[in-house]
Order: structure tokens, then sequence, then C-alpha cells
């Protein structure tokens, strides 16, 4: 067997792809730009691009996709690299004969970020169409850099309603790794996978569409994004030859999970979901942290949004969906007091009858909930006390009872075999359809004109199940096509509204993606009310959204002891401070404490914006006492520190990267209450906090290197 290398540097990585003429292309190496000295290219057997096609299947029966049969019959074609500012792009090419589909891996990067975004474009060459059941966004075996992969790790998360980002660490050699079945011996590989899927339109359901394979003796690791609104999969796989070697595979949906394939006509091309793949030296952790700067490279820009502005949302713990005129009012003149920037209405605002849940979709004010006025008074009220007005919106779902379902023809809404699908109350809009594009954009222009809405938390509470077969082959390609309208429908809505701040809101955080955020400016990260639970659901969140659009939940009430009223401002000033809470019932000291919470996040905002997140403690588990959240921006440290049950006793923080340094730690918030017990031990570079009282209690410190 021949083989030549394709060599791309774009900057802060290296892509080495070995393309033997006699089998598809490989990735030889993905790694930073500095390989490890003596560092040698194994042979790897995983093909850059895995297609399943109708009537063609896989080389070996299983149900994973790291051996289908057209993928292994792709041939080189051609590459080819361009230049665009900051970014750099590489489209390699291939082709294979026997179906005439061409497959062009497009990879993209910026010069300054150890990370590439990556997808597979799919083109019918042939003279007869083709049915794909699945793409792969990204595939590679080059993930072991030994010959021996038994210190791999997979990290990946779990989510929930209100427990979201439970992440755990899976030693691929452990009882639920992948075991070593002796496949030289057998002579072809095993059949299993390390398998994670999410299912319909909650994107982050049931798992995060991010996870990290790390080498735990080497420290190299690679972390990984499917940027997807939708279904979506990814898997590792055992692969032989060469290394004791495994495989990668993400894609979005798949024939076998989601009832997705698509028929391609000659001439046509299908596009997969973009994903991101980050590299790092530094272990799970320091890929995490690669993704971090990969998010902020394929964000959005968004003037108002990007000054982190502090919101008030009237939801939490507070009016939960029953807001009036007589209840708003009092709730203004508060947060306007502690400092907020936006106030929100949520949930109910446009109800008469008392069950708004299935008779959304109209989105015009009640009359009832504001009698004297209007909306339009409280919202009038909101801008005479300096704030700007927010409304909560479920756009994409129209109740059953409401008069908008009657209105719109059936082919507006999502439907399978002739019947609108109904989950909970509710039918689903069908972005693809004009007339539920008109109304949404009716709906949106009419409240920003009218009203002067400045601020929208789209939400989305239901989801469909596999999706629709109208116009579609299968329901799962029928979603897929709606997932994107939904997606140009926000571009073109952003594109309109540059001054409106866009939250992402699914439950909570049921929908977060780097599809959706990297259009939208923060992402709700729970519905948790439980202040004490919220602080592990905050400590994580950087690891899969960016600090400065984790909108995190503090809703402190009357009558919370001081401590607990400081612990949950510090989940909210962990990232982007999303305010709520009966602050017009407080007394003046709790009010206070609110506000120089809010003084706080303004002041560190900006840092947040540009920091990168670190775990001392490792990334939290769902039941510790202890959790901790390191916030590193150049040589300064912000450092939320929760001790939720038990105590007072010592909390140690391991700091390597300060190690022999000295240390000023200073009380960033609350400094009204009485500071934590510290010391400093520069040789072992570690950090004993003692709190001053049992917990649940939390602080914000600040780190400062003195020399």
């Amino acid at each position: 067997m021949t083989s030549r290398t394709i060599q791309w540097r774009p900057g802060s990585l290296e892509l080495v792809l070995d393309r033997p003429e006699d089998a598809p292309i490989r990735i030889a190496r993905l790694g930073t730009a500095s390989p490890a000295p003596g560092e040698v290219l194994l042979s790897r057997v995983q093909p850059l691009v895995e297609l399943m096609v109708l009537g063609e299947g896989r080389a070996l029966s299983n149900t994973r996709f790291s051996d289908t049969a057209a993928g292994s019959r792709l041939r080189f074609a051609d590459a080819v690299e361009r230049a665009d500012g900051d970014w750099r792009e590489l489209r390699v090419r291939q082709r294979d004969e026997m179906t005439g589909l061409e497959a062009t891996s497009v990879f993209r990067a910026r010069t300054d970020v150890p990370a590439v975004q990556t997808w597979t474009e799919v083109t019918n060459t042939g003279p007869v169409p083709r049915v794909l059941q699945m793409v792969s966004s990204f595939a590679s075996g080059a993930l072991a850099e030994t010959p021996d992969d038994g210190d791999l790790v997979l990290w990946r998360a779990r989510t929930d309603w209100c427990a979201e980002g439970r992440w755990a660490g899976i030693p691929l050699s452990g009882p639920d790794g992948l075991a070593d079945i002796n496949d030289e011996l057998h002579g072809h590989d095993g059949r299993g996978a390390l398998v994670t899927v999410s299912k319909s339109t909650w994107s982050s359901g049931e798992y995060l569409p991010t996870g990290v394979l790390a080498d735990a003796r080497t420290g190299r690791a690679w972390g990984w994004q499917i940027e997807h609104n939708g279904a979506w999969r990814w898997e590792v796989d055992r692969r032989r030859g060469g290394a004791n070697a495994v495989a990668l595979v993400l894609s979005g949906p798949t024939d076998l999970d989601h009832q997705w394939s698509t028929r391609l006509a000659p001439g046509e091309r299908f596009v997969a979901v973009p994903v991101s793949v980050a590299v790092s030296d530094e272990g799970h952790q320091g890929a995490l942290a690669a993704l971090t700067w990969q998010r902020r490279a394929i964000r959005r820009a968004h003037a108002a949004g990007d000054a982190l502005p502090v919101v008030f949302n009237d939801y939490m713990n507070t009016l939960m969906g029953d807001p009036t005129t007589e209840r708003l009012l009092p709730l203004v003149d508060a947060a306007a007091e502690v400092g907020a920037e936006y106030f929100c209405v949520d949930a109910g605002w446009y109800d008469d009858g008392g069950n708004w849940w299935d008779s959304v979709g109209e989105w015009r004010s009640s009359t009832g909930r504001f009698p004297d006025g209007g909306l339009a008074r409280v919202f009038d009220h909101v801008r005479a006390k300096g704030m700007r007005p927010g409304l909560w919106l479920e756009p994409e779902v129209v109740g059953v009872r409401s008069p908008v379902a009657a209105l719109l023809p059936d082919e507006a809404f999502l439907s399978r075999n002739g019947e609108r699908v109904v989950e909970h109350g509710r039918y689903f809009l069908d972005l693809r359809h004009p007339s539920a594009r008109k109304h949404l954009d009716e709906v949106i222009d009419r409240l920003v004109h009218g009203y002067g809405t400045g601020y929208f938390k789209l939400d989305y509470n239901v989801t469909p199940g596999p999706g629709t077969d109208r116009d579609a082959l299968q329901p799962g390609e029928g979603l897929l096509a709606h997932n994107r309208a939904h997606l140009e429908w926000l571009d073109d809505l952003l594109d309109r509204h540059p001054e409106v701040v866009f939250e992402n809101c699914a439950s909570g955080a049921m929908r977060a993606d780097y599809a959706l955020l990297s259009r939208l400016q923060l992402q709700s990260t729970s519905d948790q009310q439980d202040s004490r639970l919220y602080a592990a659901i905050a400590a994580s969140a950087p690891a899969s959204v960016l600090p400065e659009q984790a909108g995190n939940w503090a809703y402190p009430q009357p009558g919370m002891p001081a401590e607990e009223l400081a612990f949950t401002m510090v989940n909210g000033l962990a990232g982007r401070l999303y305010l709520s809470g009966h602050l017009d019932g407080m007394s003046a000291a709790e009010r206070e404490l609110v506000a120089d919470g809010v003084a706080v996040h303004k002041r560190i905002r900006a840092e947040i914006a540009a920091a990168e997140p670190f775990w001392p403690l490792g990334l939290p588990a769902w039941s510790d006492d202890v959790v901790a959240l390191g916030l590193r921006t150049g040589e300064t440290t912000l450092l939320a520190v929760w001790q939720r049950d038990g105590g007072p006793h010592d909390i140690q923080l391991d700091l390597p990267g300060l190690r022999g340094r000295g240390l000023r730690v200073e009380t960033e918030y609350p400094a009204a209450l009485p500071g934590w017990q510290q010391r400093w031990e520069a040789p072992a570079a570690r950090l004993t906090l003692r709190p001053a009282v049992p917990g649940p209690t939390a602080r914000l410190l600040r780190l400062q290197p003195t020399d």
C-alpha cells in the first residue's frame, strides 16, 4: 500500500491526513501544533468519512457507524486550501466510483484557537438517486497516541430538567468502557460502541452534545461539540490495526436512531451538521478550555447582549407565570433599585383565562391582568426606572385552544400521516412553511414596535418526537429541514432587530447547543428552584456554555439568612447573573446584599467575557458537598466556592499554575459578610479555605499572584 499525507497547520493545531491510493483518507494526527518530542504517526484504520447508503449498508454487520460500505470505498480526489482573514479552510474531496457519491470534508479553523469546525458535504454525481441514511460530520481513529489506549477516559455529561451538566469519566478499559475481545484472533473489529444520542429537538435533553476523550497518562485530549438544534449521535468504537486504536464518529440525525434519511437525486447535495473538535495537551479540562475559545470564535457578535446587562425576570420562585400590574410595579421598582438593566415579564402575560399553557400562540396582551393602561403601562414604568422591558415568548408552538390553531393552514404545522403532531396541548409550527414564518415575524415586529420590547426570553417546553413526514422521505428528514429553517428565521430576526437581546431557553437548558448559542446571546442554565442544587449546575455550566452566556438564576427571597442569600447570588455571579426573587418584600439590609452582588457582576462582567474555565476540585458531581469553579483571565482568577452541606471544615483546592508564587486572596462577594479563613501553601500550590459557618455558604474570591 502506497501512501502520502496532507499536512495542514492553520495556526494553533495540526491536522495530518493519510491518503493511501487504495483506501479512504484517514486522519493520522489531530493535535496541537507542537507535537511531543519523538512522536510518530501511527497507522490508522478509521476512514475520514462514514457514509451509510441504502442498498450498501455496512462493511461489517453491527449497529455502529465506523464500518460503512460506501465510506470504505471512498478515494481521494483533491484538496484545496484558502484563507479568509483569521480563518483558514481546507476542503478534501473523495469519491466512491460505485455509487457516484462524492464526499467533501470541510475544515475551518482560526489561527489563534486550537480547534477546528468541520462537516461533510455529499454530492450525487451518479446517474440515479441515492438514499443516505447517515453522514458523519467527523470521524477519526487518531485519538490514541500510543499503541496502548488503556489510559483513555471518555468524559460525557448526563442532563435532565433541573439536573443539567452531570459529568462523569468513563475509562475505556473499565467495566463501562470497550472490552478487549482479542480482535486480532477473531480477524475483525468488535460490534459494540459507546453511543450517546439525543432525541428530537431537545438537543441537550438527556446528554450534552459535548464530550471529551483524554489520555490520563500523557494529557492529550480531544473535546467536541455537535452544533445542531435537533437530533444527533456520537459514538466511540474500538478499531484494530496499527495502534490499539479507538474511533470517534460524530453525526447529526441517522436512520437507526432518528428515522432520518434523505433521497439525493443526481446533482443534488446534502450538508451534514457542523461540529467543532478542540485539542489540548492538558487533559480534559484543557480540552474544555479550548472549546471555550472555539465557542467565542463562532459566535455572532451582538453589541447589546455582549455587554452582559443584568436581567431581572419575574418567574423563578417569584410570580411563576402569574404576572399582573399590581404584582409587577413593585418588583420593577425594587429591580431598578438593586441595579437591574432589563426587566423581563415571563409567562402568563397574554392569558385571560388562568390556564395559559394551551392558549399560547397569538401573543396579545391580557386585558384582565393589566386592566389600567394595559401592558404598555408596565413597560412605561420599566423605562421610567431606567431599564429596558422584555417578554417571555414560546414562538415555535401554538396551543390547541389558541385562535391561531385555526387561522394557519395545516401545512404550517409539523404533522405525521396527515395529522398535526400534538404534545402536552400544543401544536408545533413548521418553519419551512412561509405562513408560519410570516406569523412569527408579525408577532415579533408588533411586540418590538408596539411595546418597545428590547428583550425576549425564547422558551421551548415541548418536543415533537421524530418530526414530520410532510414533504419528507422520513420524519427525521422533515425535522432536520425544520431545524434549519428555525436557524434561518433566527438569522433574519437578528438582522431585522439588532438592538434586541434574545435569550435561549428550553425548560431551562434542554436545548443548549451552539447552533442556537452561536446566534443567541445567553442561555438559561436551568429551571432548578433549589439554590443548593443549582450550585452544581452553575459550576458545571461553562463546560458546555460560554461563561458570559451561562444565565444562572439567582433568586434571593425576603427572610433568607444572609449566608443563604449570598449563596444564591454566587450562583448567578459564577456566570451571567440572571436575577429574580421577591425583592419588593425585602428589608433594606437584604436588598443591599443583592445590590452589592449586582454591582460585583457589573464590575467583573468584562473579565467573565474573556475568561477560561477550570475546576480545581474536578467537574462537580451532583451530590458533592463542595463544588468550585475557576474563571481565569490572564493572571487573575475569579474563584466561586460553594459549601453546600455540613461544615465548617477545610476546603483544599490545588492550583498548580501558581506553584511557588505568592498569592493574594480577596473576597469579591459578599464583602459584607464574615470572610473565610485562608491559607496558601506556595510549594504545594494548595489553597485551603475554611468557611465561617456551616453550609449552605458560598464565596466569590479573587486570586492574584503577588510575584
